[in-house]
């Protein structure tokens, strides 16, 4: 396509904010919606896209991804060269594209220098919003040494997902740093995990003064901190000292859903990579530590996603998929399928993502103003998420910024 102007006839919009779905052409100008309604005139030179009988999706959201993880052996990543790494990302980034996902959410391992080679055209995949390293204590989710490995190497251009950090001090200028290279939120691992090797799930990670020090950092250059929580315990100890987003959060109980509805935070349920740690984390590169904990928090995520949607917390898509196993990025909407109705979950890709990210308007919907992210599906999602599991039956084309950068229309 040549021209700075497109029109999309025929195809039916879905709306995920209202869980709507009606007819409609859409006018694209330089990237963004212009118009979107019945019969629309567009210039003589415009492109145009015949989407007869097909579903107009905004582009999805992914917002917990890891995209340097080329393996779920993340210590053994963290050795390699960061060329390597960088190979493996390109791919990683160029296939969750093409399953719809425009815009993603790096929340350890992706910096500035991934984000810019999407956005300068370098390489091909969604937009990606990036943190930088997660802060972790010693022996804590981000730090990867096994038990009996005294070294730690933390030189910034290794390609690890954390940054281990002690005491209030160094927190600040991990989280500062972090910030410097523009990092859109700050990372904290607040309680144990499966990928890492020496702790406990119900692990507490960081002391109160060192959260509220990262909030603090975080909210002086207006941005937010996100926290790895599983337990009742760390993410309701993490709502009342600031943060902002809970990442996974599968053994929360009533008192967490009242607490993430009183401080207006978001959760980011990540089901599907516990279906295929369990799986097929051994062939992936889970080292046998991980391995041996996955079924600690496997079985109570489904049950954590129903409590809080019903308790009415405001629910992001995110993946957490590492190695690969990111083929499998799709199958978290059937997973959700299982618990929310269809609309909740494609909400959850779109519009509420999109106020996490602060782009409300921007992305996650097909409407005037918007960035042109848009995906022609052959099926209703709003009917039938499981049409969004499955992208190599249904999804003929990606847009995203109002070109085709995957499928064929």
């Amino acid at each position: 396509m040549t021209s700075n102007t497109l029109i999309i006839r025929g195809g039916v919009v879905c709306d995920a904010a209202t869980g709507e779905a009606r007819g409609a052409d859409v006018l694209v100008h330089e990237g963004r919606v212009r118009e979107v309604g019945s019969a629309l005139r567009a210039p003589d030179s415009a492109d145009e896209i015949d989407a007869a009988g097909r579903h107009l999706v905004p582009g999805l959201v992914d917002a917990h991804v890891h995209t340097t993880a080329a393996s779920a052996d993340l210590g053994g990543v963290a050795e390699q060269s960061p060329y390597y790494v960088a190979a493996h990302t390109s791919r990683i980034l160029r296939r969750m594209l093409d399953r719809g996902f425009t815009t993603v959410r790096d929340v350890g391992g992706a910096d500035h220098g991934v984000a810019a080679a999407v956005a300068e055209g370098l390489w091909a995949g969604p937009r990606v919003i990036f943190g930088g390293k997660a802060l972790s204590p010693t022996g804590g989710h981000a730090d990867l040494r096994s038990a009996g490995r005294q070294v730690l190497d933390d030189h910034a251009c290794c390609p690890t997902v954390g940054l281990v950090c002690d005491g209030v001090s160094e927190v600040r200028r991990g989280a500062r740093h972090q910030l410097r290279t523009g990092a859109h939120h700050i990372k904290l691992m607040l309680s144990g995990g499966v990928a890492s090797p020496t702790d406990r799930v119900d692990s507490l990670q960081f002391s109160a003064e060192e959260v509220r020090a990262a909030v603090e950092e975080a909210g002086n250059a207006n941005r937010y901190v996100t926290g790895h929580a599983y337990t009742a315990g760390a993410v309701n100890r993490a709502l009342e000292l600031g943060v902002r987003c809970i990442e996974h959060g599968n053994l929360i109980d009533d008192s967490s859903v009242r607490g993430f509805v009183e401080h207006g935070a978001f959760l980011v349920p990540t089901l599907v990579t516990y279906e295929y740690l369990h799986r097929e984390g051994a062939a992936a590169g889970l080292p046998p530590a991980g391995q041996a904990k996955v079924g600690d928090v496997l079985d109570a995520g489904l049950h954590a996603l129903e409590l809080a949607w019903r308790g009415g917390v405001r629910l992001v898509f995110g993946t957490d998929l590492l190695g690969s196993m990111h083929s499998h990025q799709s199958e978290e909407f059937s997973i959700r399928g299982r618990v929310q109705p269809a609309h909740e979950v494609l909400r959850s890709a779109t519009v509420t993502a999109a106020e996490l990210l602060g782009r409300e308007g921007e992305l996650g919907t097909i409407a005037p103003g918007a960035v042109a992210d848009i995906l022609l599906v052959d099926g209703d999602p709003l009917a039938d998420v499981a049409v969004l599991a499955e992208p190599e039956r249904h999804l003929r084309a990606v847009l995203q910024g109002g070109a085709v950068v995957a499928g064929r229309p």
